[in-house]
This record gives structure tokens, C-alpha cells and sequence, in this order.
């Protein structure tokens, strides 16, 4: 799982249709196949309602809340905003 994610990674570049298009699909197969051996459907609907429940949870629990955070960490890339220069604020000398 770890080399299929870091290979996920790899094709993102920092780029949020890149992300989209290839990490998350890996992470939610890897989700569907550990759920399922909770009692969860390995679709769509099943993942759904796996993070309906651990964000209901996290509220009540610390750790969970905790572990909520790495999880995600591990499967989304920090995305930063690109920058555009200095801003000026102030006016333009003459000559």
C-alpha cells in the first residue's frame, strides 16, 4: 500500500486535479478493503458511511479525532497556494 501511494503521489505534483485523479482513488481502494472486514460494504457506500461514523466519533473521542488526522495526512497531499509577489500597497514615485 505504501508504494502504491507514494507512487499516487508522485503523479500529483502539488496539483489538485492530479489529486484527485490519482490519489484519491488509491486511498479509497486501500479504505474499501480494511473496511470491509469491519462490517462495511466495499463501495462507495460503504466508505461513505465509514467517515459519516469517524466524523460523528471524533467529536466524542480524542483519539479517534487524532487518528482521523494522521489518516488524512497520509492519504492528501499539504496543497499550498502558489504565490504571486510581493503585494503593493503603496504608490509609484515619479521619475
Amino acid at each position: 500500500n505504501a508504494l502504491c501511494m507514494d507512487e499516487a503521489r508522485d503523479n500529483v505534483c502539488n496539483d489538485m486535479g492530479k489529486m484527485l485523479q490519482f490519489v484519491l482513488p488509491v486511498a479509497t481502494q486501500m479504505q474499501q478493503e480494511v473496511i470491509k472486514a469491519y462490517g462495511f460494504s466495499c463501495d462507495g457506500e460503504g466508505v461513505l458511511k465509514f467517515a459519516s461514523l469517524v466524523k460523528s466519533y471524533k467529536a466524542q473521542d480524542p483519539e479517534i479525532a487524532s487518528l482521523s488526522g494522521k489518516l488524512k495526512a497520509l492519504f492528501l497531499l499539504p496543497m499550498t497556494l502558489p504565490s504571486h509577489g510581493p503585494v503593493s500597497g503603496s504608490s509609484v514615485a515619479a521619475s
